[in-house]
């Protein structure tokens, strides 16, 4: 592990620890590990090195709006390939939660949460998206990447 040190003026010190303690960070070196980490996972998926990634969609609608739930529902199957799975939860009479765990292009990704929180209904859509870097699981030389079914599959590791 490389150590390295940094100065801060009071002021910004002081913000720094109240941020820290907010977020309940044990120290400052995790809470500027995860600063780094958010910044250069933003930087690279607006690069080309963040094709792909795994992200979390949420959003609030109203399923009295007329077809709404079958139109989220078809837009999902339209997806499958992008979709990994749902949650639904109800919020009250009129409103329900959905978060949608998604992978693959990050471009494709991001494509189809626009359209979905764009869909009449739809609120408070929010995508969270992490860049992945594509590998081949271990023993892939002998099985080619086949999963359990036999179909090729690739892990994703998260990009550091």
């Amino acid at each position: 592990m490389e150590r390295f040190t940094i100065s801060l003026d009071d002021r910004l010190a002081e913000q720094f620890d109240a941020w820290m303690a907010q977020r309940q960070y044990a120290n400052r070196s995790e809470a500027v590990r995860d600063l780094l980490r958010a910044e250069l996972g933003r930087t690279r998926l607006s690069s080309a090195a963040g094709k792909h990634c795994v992200a979390c969609l949420s959003y609030v609608f109203n399923h009295h709006e007329r077809d709404l739930a079958e139109r989220l529902t078809a837009l999902q199957h339209d997806h499958h390939d992008l979709t990994i799975s749902s949650m639904h939860a109800h919020l009250d009479h009129d409103h329900c939660l959905e978060t949608v765990i998604l992978r693959g292009q990050t471009a494709q990704v991001s494509a189809f949460a626009d359209a979905l929180c764009a869909e009449r209904g739809v609120h408070h859509g929010k995508l969270n998206i992490i860049s992945v870097d594509l590998h081949e699981p271990h023993g892939a030389a002998a099985a080619r990447s086949r999963g359990a079914h036999g179909a090729p599959h690739v892990h994703l590791k998260p990009s550091t």
